[in-house]
């Protein structure tokens, strides 16, 4: 495993930052400061620009708009998006799930999809959570009934990310009342038809969480991804790679909180000398050093194994369990560190705080990473 960026990845990461310094931040701003949703050609616009950069595109075959690179590159640039706006980076995750799910659809749904999609010029969104399903994936009761060449889709899926902003929807149904019984379909907005509905949240209403309802929805056989009874392996495919990428939200944000903090504590003077020289603010900026390190190494050493093809659930889960759950504590320390004026919105920690508390939840809470570590571990189960 490599530790240190290459000169291609350090050129790659230094010219995205500043990009996002000079073009993105500025303008992401307006809306996150205020708490102002970001219209979706704004959004658009933000993915297609950073589309140039990398962003969705990296990890992608190139004969599909991609550009090749390795894994690690990925979670390097993607980094880079969450220090700026978390706001911004949840529908480059959303995109990029996306389209590794399509990667392994019909050649006529890849060319249909995925370029649009490693460009930010299409959006799509994920279905699999449900008002009563939400860790338990096996339990999805969206209903897809087959009609023909077509299936007839029912149900309501919540918490989706991008769900205001998408032209496509990879929705998870139940097609048989086994176990094995669950389905992906690609939906499409425009042609199928779906309705969505804004979630409030304590943090991050600037992007796009929602609720959405199929009510006969009817989608063509040749819509479904891989066979009948594949949408239970598929999705916990999926969340392999998706929770590397909620590992780097974590400590991306956690990084933007240790600068801030960084840089506060040398300017804030009390008791004759700046904050940075009182021990308890000095331990705790070497803490959050420390931990955005760790939990950056653990999600590149799982980046490392995907590149490989090596199985990596265990990895990926002690990556995401780790990185999530240092935005909360980083954010509260950053908090803690400005004091009185960590609570108001002249500083950005405070929002940052609200982010972090957030990050633990999606792609499958902290309680669940350490059941799949365990699992991992003992080859004994505690989800059944």
């Amino acid at each position: 495993m490599t530790f240190r960026m290459t000169e291609e990845q350090q050129l790659a990461v230094d010219g995205l930052r500043r990009f996002l310094d000079n073009e993105i931040e500025p303008k992401v701003r307006e809306y996150v400061d205020e708490g102002r949703f970001i219209p979706k050609p704004q959004m658009k616009e933000f993915l297609t620009a950073l589309s140039e950069f990398g962003l969705i595109r990296a990890p992608f075959p190139e004969e599909y708009g991609g550009l090749g690179l390795d894994w690690s590159t990925h979670l390097r640039l993607f980094e880079e998006v969450v220090y700026s706006s978390v706001d911004l980076a949840v529908p480059i995750l959303i995109n990029g799930g996306g389209a590794m799910a399509l990667l392994r659809a019909s050649e006529e749904l890849k060319n249909r999809y995925l370029p649009g999609l490693l460009t930010g010029e299409l959006i799509i969104s994920a279905g699999i959570s449900e008002p009563n399903v939400g860790s338990d994936v096996a339990s999805i009761q969206t209903r897809a009934r087959k009609d023909g060449d077509h299936y007839v889709i029912n149900g309501e899926k919540t918490w989706i990310s991008n769900g205001e902003y998408s032209d496509v929807l990879i929705c998870t149904a139940r097609t048989d009342d086994g176990p094995g019984g669950l389905t992906q379909f690609v939906v499409d907005r425009e042609e199928h038809g779906y309705e969505v509905r804004g979630i409030p949240k304590i943090a991050m209403n600037s992007q796009s969480t929602s609720q959405i309802f199929l009510n006969d929805v009817r989608v063509p056989a040749s819509n479904m991804l891989g066979g009948e009874g594949e949408g239970l392996r598929r999705n916990l495919k999926g969340f392999e790679r998706a929770r590397i990428h909620m590992a780097a939200w974590g400590y991306g944000l956690a990084r933007r909180a240790l600068d801030e903090s960084i840089k506060y504590s040398q300017q804030r003077t009390q008791h004759g000398k700046p904050i940075a020289g009182h021990q308890l603010i000095a331990e705790k900026i070497a803490t959050m050093a420390t931990e955005v390190d760790a939990a950056r190494l653990l999600a590149l050493r799982a980046a490392e194994l995907i590149d490989a093809g090596v199985r990596c659930d265990k990895e990926c889960s002690m990556a995401k369990w780790y990185g999530t759950e240092l935005a909360a504590r980083a954010g509260r320390n950053a908090v803690q560190i400005h004091g009185g004026n960590g609570v108001t919105r002249e500083f950005m920690v405070e929002r940052l705080a609200r982010e972090g508390i957030i990050a633990p939840i999606p792609d499958g809470t902290t309680e669940i990473q350490k059941l799949i570590i365990a699992r991992s571990l003992t080859g004994i189960s505690a989800l059944r």
